[in-house]
């Protein structure tokens, strides 16, 4: 039957879920230690990446890119997950009137700095002032990719919620999907916003095309943005 051919969408869909699944357990491990976090979400957004274009092989993808990106990323983590525990102690503690919009506002500003900096970091390489930079830059002017990374995880945590609730047996098959299929979901939203900035021909596999909006040409001004953003080169596996 053709939607069970190899090169079927349903059977790209599949295969696509089995490696988030993968990828999401990579990321607990990894993320065990805490620290590692940073680590882990860089690294699960450049495997997820290489598996939708079918580049290499998921175990190895990942590893590698944990390791490249290790120091920065632990560095942001150090930001990222101390704020966190912050916000979210002044949303359970801090019930005073005057203090919501300072709340809302250090929260969203931590949300889009989040739904980013992992996906840089895995993607092009800038020191660690202009990976957090540019977290910020390109969360404010592609608003809607960031509303739709903010949309696909936010439908995660309340499917969690409601399978606590509701049906708590469904909650096994929601955490081993867990962050590794968000990510596999925001893939396509990133990759269409990086497709300027990147020199990738996307001729590995039809995914790949997909992903860089529907052309195998390089845009004409990737030199130029390349150049702005620092792309890392492309590893083959």
């Amino acid at each position: 039957m053709h939607f069970l051919s190899p090169d079927s969408p349903f059977m790209r869909g599949l295969s696509n879920l089995v490696d988030a699944i993968w990828i999401n357990i990579l990321m607990l491990v990894t993320s065990i230690p805490v620290i590692t976090i940073g680590a882990a979400l860089s690294s699960g957004h450049d495997a997820a990446r290489r598996a939708i274009i079918g580049e290499g092989h998921v175990t190895s993808n990942y590893f590698r890119a944990f390791r490249q990106n290790f120091a920065k990323s632990t560095l942001m983590w150090l930001i990222f997950g101390p704020v966190a525990a912050g916000l979210g102690a002044a949303w359970i503690f801090l019930q005073i009137t005057p203090l919501l919009i300072p709340k809302f506002a250090f929260t969203i500003v931590w949300i889009i700095g989040f739904e980013w900096v992992w996906a840089l970091q895995a993607r092009f390489e800038n020191s660690f002032g202009r990976t957090l930079g540019n977290a910020y830059v390109f969360g404010v002017s592609h608003i809607v990719a960031t509303l739709g990374m903010v949309a696909i995880d936010a439908v995660y945590l309340a499917l969690i919620a409601a399978c606590w609730r509701y049906m708590p047996q469904g909650l096994f098959l929601l955490l081993l999907m867990g962050y590794g299929t968000c990510v596999m979901l925001h893939i396509p939203l990133l990759e269409r916003v990086f497709a300027p900035y990147t020199r990738q021909s996307a001729t590995t596999h039809d995914d790949a095309n997909w992903l860089n909006g529907g052309s195998n040409q390089p845009d004409s001004t990737a030199g130029t943005d390349n150049h702005a953003v620092g792309v890392k080169s492309e590893q083959h596996a």
